[in-house]
């Protein structure tokens, strides 16, 4: 594309924008220019010499989402602007959870915002609430209508006023945005089953299984178990519908630019509702190549580049988070590297973190997760993580070979050690997990269940005082590492009570071949109650993750700019992580064992932390006559040389 190119965008802009204030005017002008090389350098790569009209139709559709975005939210995209890194700040905490199941509807998740304000979260991201196609449609993730809301909980604009009662109170809403696939039961996909030749264009057809099976051969099974191969042939259209991973989930084609342009327009339109992030959900699987796995592909990043682009022209405020559970060395792509950097999205889940805490809390050994975190690349300044014990998803054990052999392990077999343990099979476990998805050929094994489940919490109930207070030990030290990690930590609903995996999880229509809803019980507002009954587990468990994000939002060793680098491993059952942040430097400690574990004085001194203080507790820093500080079991430490001000 050309200058001349730019010239016509902001001419048709300034059209669209003729009855606009010339100041509001002049900003979006002031932003095309500004993200206009992003814009045309994602869909160059994309669509090659239809790049040109391409743009022009993105731009003026930008140039209408700007004019009809409300005026508060223009003040949003104000700040936002002027505070950039407002994601990757210390107070950001953040808090998942299916509206329904924790409140019944909009309206109700409104009436229990005090409860979020007092963990302290910030950042709020419920789960899929846009229209799905009827019965069963993978957890609201079969989307059959972006601009209208699941019925039963409410309007397009009960989710208006949802967003400016969070806006209000300084907690950002978060939805998910579907990218890889619609509803068989989309207007997009009924139309292509009516034979609009335009709307077949919208996906994936193939006359007879030649491409389908050609592509098979090296395009792994999602879910193996319900939804087999990744075509199912749908006598209406014609043909063999790509379906990644359901049959009346039909991918769409994003190498047609009218799919682009569709999603665009989405994307305004939650923005202009006060949508202050959106969750990219199935990011890696959107573009499809002949020869590969069709994930991760390198246009994946190219049509994120695209869209992120014309956010930032239309909508700033809006941030983007990227849901790519993938192999630890493609995680850091999605953030922004090469070309990308800084130009993708702001967010992207830390699968590899999320996994090792597992891992640690198994074994009691922190040499795997050493590996692998200092193996990963760095991140750019501008990005962060999200960070989390636990998602709405099942865990799958993606322990890279190459970590694995470098600490002495077979990939393989600790990743079946994880299953067993994980699911209380392995001598000494008490956790209580579920298989989710067995692969007969592969080996894997993935876990539902609770994190209070996982870490042998719901064993505990009922026994001895020693084993709940191990098992709430446990749970807290993996709320602290991801609270402690920096990025913006979230925590699934129900693991701030320490909640029980639910016994009815089967029993609720829909659900039955799906044990994931064993960790996504509906929130038990009376147990929650108990949470200010001392000595409960609710209590202990919801007054430890409210203390850590009390805490780290007064630390700006925890801004997300600054990585969490492993310092060393002295001890295999101590991890030990260093956050070198202009103003200081944070060592944070982790003792994953149930044993008196040492930190080397030598350590402490060379960073300047022998006269330190732990932080969570207030207490200072103690070397032994044996020149070792000595962590009680399960201890986490977080250290820094003084308290800060403000603390």
């Amino acid at each position: 594309m050309s200058r001349a190119v730019e010239q016509q965008a902001l001419q048709l802009a300034r059209e669209v924008l003729a009855e606009v204030d010339p100041l509001r005017r002049q900003t979006f002008e002031l932003r095309l220019a500004r993200w206009w090389d992003d814009l045309e350098d994602g869909l160059a790569a994309l669509y090659g010499q239809r790049a040109d009209a391409v743009a022009l139709d993105l731009v003026a559709r930008a140039a209408a989402a700007y004019r009809d975005r409300a005026p508060e939210l223009h003040r949003l995209d104000e700040r936002r602007v002027l505070q950039p890194d407002w994601l990757q700040q210390p107070r950001m905490f953040g808090y998942a959870t299916y509206p329904d199941r924790f409140a019944g509807d909009l309206a109700g998740v409104a009436d229990r915002l005090d409860y979020l304000e007092e963990l302290g979260v910030t950042y709020l991201h419920l789960m899929p609430l846009l229209r799905p196609r009827e019965g069963d449609n993978d957890g609201g993730y079969a989307v059959a209508s972006y601009r209208e809301v699941r019925p039963d909980l409410g309007t397009v604009e009960d989710l208006r006023a949802l967003a400016k009662s969070l806006r209000d109170k300084g907690i950002s809403l978060v939805l998910d945005l579907v990218l890889n696939h619609v509803a068989r039961e989309h207007e997009w996909a009924q139309r292509a089953r009516a034979g609009e030749a335009r709307y077949r264009d919208y996906f994936h057809v193939y006359p007879d299984r030649t491409l389908p099976d050609a592509f098979e051969r090296t395009v792994p099974e999602v879910f193996p178990d319900f939804a087999p191969g990744n075509f199912t042939w749908d006598d209406e259209v014609g043909g063999w519908v790509w379906t990644t991973f359901n049959e009346w989930q039909w991918d769409v084609n994003w190498a047609n630019p009218d799919v682009l342009a569709e999603y665009a327009d989405i994307v305004f339109f939650l923005a202009n509702l006060g949508v202050e992030v959106v969750r990219l959900d199935a990011i890696a699987f959107t573009w499809k190549r002949l020869g590969t796995s069709c994930q991760n592909q390198p246009e994946v990043h190219s049509l994120t580049q695209a869209l992120r682009a014309l956010a930032r022209i239309a909508c700033p405020a809006l941030a983007f988070k990227a849901e790519a559970i993938v192999g630890p060395r493609d995680l850091v792509q999605y953030l922004g590297q090469g070309e990308h950097t800084g130009r993708v999205s702001d967010l992207a889940y830390h699968n590899t973190l999320m996994v090792q805490a597992w891992s640690m809390l198994a074994t009691g050994d922190v040499r795997l997760t050493a590996q692998a975190l200092g193996a990963l690349p760095p991140v750019p300044s501008s990005a962060g993580w999200i960070t989390y014990l636990r998602c709405h998803d099942d865990i799958g054990w993606a322990i890279d070979d190459g970590d694995a052999a470098a600490v002495g392990l077979n990939g393989f077999a600790h990743r079946a050690f994880l299953s067993d343990w994980y699911l209380g099979e392995f001598p000494g476990s008490t956790a209580r997990g579920l298989v989710f998805q067995a692969n007969e050929l592969t080996g894997d094994r993935r876990i539902s269940g609770t994190a209070a489940a996982l870490v042998g919490l719901d064993a505990a109930r009922g026994g001895t005082p020693d084993a709940v207070d191990t098992a709430v030990w446990r749970l807290f030290l993996g709320h602290a590492l991801v609270a402690g990690f920096g990025g913006v930590p979230v925590v699934w609903s129900g693991d701030e009570l320490g909640g029980a995996n639910d016994p009815a999880w089967a029993l609720e229509t829909g659900h039955e071949d799906d044990n994931r809803w064993v960790h996504r019980p509906r929130m038990d507002w009376e147990v929650a109650a108990r949470r200010h009954t001392p000595g409960t587990p609710e209590q202990r468990v919801f007054a430890g993750v409210r203390h850590l994000a009390a805490t780290r939002a007064r630390l700006p060793h925890l801004h997300a700019s600054v990585a969490s680098q492993v310092l060393g491993v002295w001890d295999p059952g101590v991890l030990v992580l260093a956050r070198r942040h202009p103003v200081g430097t944070m060592l944070c400690v982790y003792n994953v064992t149930g044993s008196w574990r040492p930190l080397p004085g030598a350590v402490l001194r060379a960073e300047g932390l022998a006269e330190g203080v732990e932080v969570l507790s207030g207490a200072p820093v103690h070397i032994e006559s044996d020149d070792s500080a000595w962590l009680p079991p399960y201890a986490v430490w977080w250290l820094l040389r003084e308290v800060p001000p403000h603390a």
